[in-house]
């Protein structure tokens, strides 16, 4: 004799001969909004009453609503699983849709057999899915035509399905970015169809005044082949990328742009050429900060350096640690939680990491680095899962819950944005700070998404210490600016 747990893994039918009429099955479904997310995925249908909850509250029903579809989908599921279960085919299906089904709501769906065809194995259900309030939500009648012989098989398990949402945590960026003034960019050698796209969506967004600086000739070409339209857009035509850029340092120095972003050039050149401009120095290090935006991550998540310090002693890691804390004052984080990677969560005298994460700590408690509650050294585990906490030797409030992750050094920085972007479809934006301007490199894994993000954080930046009452807080430049 199986057991009970053996048969809820068989799937068993029963033929035309076996069914009577009066004979019921029901199966019961609460409906989440991962529910309406799938079934919209699946059946292409994004109707915003059932997946914009903005458009769904000025809506009939003032929220989301399941499809109704998605119900008749439970009708074909009693069918084909229980009653009368495999082999059924179905011929038919009439459907009154009575009720809204809401996120939350209980559905029990019974189909009955009302009438048995003889001669055809034809057999005609009604069908009826009731909510937890015992309301009618879809009525109606199926014909199906029924098995004949006796089919008993093995419960076959379906695959897990994760919901990816991208680019949400860099939707929530931009929208904070949106209610603020738009920034002047000056964007260097834009002659390629990617950097166009961009300027192109975030000017769209209200983010930037793109100023197009470059071989105006090979800008328009780009335009015209992509079909784009830069009337909007002022051109600045300069002969080639390392004119551009040098362009760009003396806008950006003498305060006729907020921000620059790099187009067809490597940022080898351009970062040359900031580098060595008197008048866009300050006493800030300059750093690169990543936002990655991950599916399976509830927030977004925020690493440096990964791009620009190849030497990261302790020195170099106090300015990178300051200006990405300084940056999340700029989203909106208070007292942002900072975990400084090691591969040990101990201080180890032979892992110069480890040690650098202490004197880090130690000097955020005595405000040399001020406004985040610093802790270290910290394995990546330990810093975004609290479920790792019981595996290492002490317990932290940033454990589990970090905002910036500072790494080891470039070149683990580096190999860990590469591994979450192509492994699990993270997304990253960035920017480096440091410079008079914000700068905006993007790299060949950025798309239009990652750009305006990168966009956003510039914006949020750029109105954080122009208010009155952050001024003070920008370290003085190093040489006066220009007149």
């Amino acid at each position: 004799m199986k057991t009970s747990e053996e048969n809820k893994a068989l799937i068993c039918n029963r033929t035309f001969d076996e069914m009577e009429v009066g004979e019921s099955a029901t199966l019961h479904r609460v409906l989440s909004k991962d529910d309406i997310l799938l079934f919209a995925a699946v059946s292409g249908d994004v109707n915003p009453a059932h997946v914009d909850e903005e458009f769904a509250r000025s809506d009939l029903f003032h929220k989301i609503i399941a499809h109704g579809m998605w119900g008749a989908a439970l009708i074909s599921t009693v069918l084909g699983t229980e009653l009368p279960g495999p082999g059924t085919i179905y011929l038919g299906q009439t459907l009154r849709f009575k009720r809204p089904v809401s996120i939350g709501d209980s559905i029990a769906t019974t189909v009955t057999v009302k009438e048995k065809i003889p001669g055809k194995s034809r057999v005609v259900f009604t069908c009826c899915c009731l909510n937890q309030l015992g309301e009618e939500v879809i009525s109606g009648e199926a014909e199906v035509l029924a098995p004949q012989k006796k089919i008993t098989r093995q419960r076959k398990s379906l695959p897990e399905v994760k919901l990816i949402e991208r680019f949400a945590r860099f939707q929530e960026l931009i929208r904070k970015a949106e209610s603020l003034p738009v920034i002047k960019t000056a964007v260097v050698h834009p002659v390629d169809k990617e950097t166009l796209s961009s300027c192109i969506e975030a000017h769209k967004d209200y983010l930037i005044e793109p100023v197009l600086i470059g071989p105006e000739f090979k800008i328009r070409a780009v335009a015209e082949a992509e079909g784009m339209d830069l009337q909007d857009f002022k051109i600045i035509s300069v002969e080639h990328s390392h004119a551009a850029a040098e362009r760009a340092a003396q806008m950006a120095a003498t305060g006729e742009v907020q921000l620059i972003m790099k187009g067809t050039l490597s940022s080898d050149e351009l970062l040359l050429v900031l580098g060595k401009h008197p008048h866009l120095a300050t006493n800030r290090s300059v750093t690169h900060v990543h936002a990655l935006d991950i599916p399976t991550f509830p927030r977004t998540l925020f690493m440096t350096d990964t791009e620009l310090n190849v030497m990261q002693d302790l020195t170099a890691k106090i300015g990178i640690v300051q200006n990405a804390v300084d940056l999340l004052h700029a989203v909106g984080s208070a007292l942002p939680k900072v975990a400084i990677l090691s591969a040990s969560d101990l201080v180890d005298l032979k892992m110069q990491s480890t040690i650098d994460a202490a004197a880090l700590c130690k000097m955020a408690q005595r405000n040399q680095i001020t406004g985040a509650i610093v802790d270290g050294p910290m394995p990546f585990d330990m810093a975004v899962s609290s479920e790792k906490m019981d595996e290492y030797t002490y317990h932290s409030a940033v454990a589990g819950n970090a905002e910036i992750l500072v790494v080891p050094d470039m070149e683990a920085g580096r190999i860990l944005v590469q591994q979450l972007v192509r492994l699990i479809d993270a997304s990253a934006a960035g920017i480096v700070l440091g410079y008079r301007v914000p700068v905006i490199m993007p790299g060949p894994q950025d798309n239009v998404r990652t750009c305006e993000a990168s966009c956003a954080l510039a914006a949020m930046w750029v109105d954080y210490f122009e208010k009155s009452n952050a001024k003070t807080k920008m370290p003085p430049l190093r040489t006066a600016p220009l007149a």
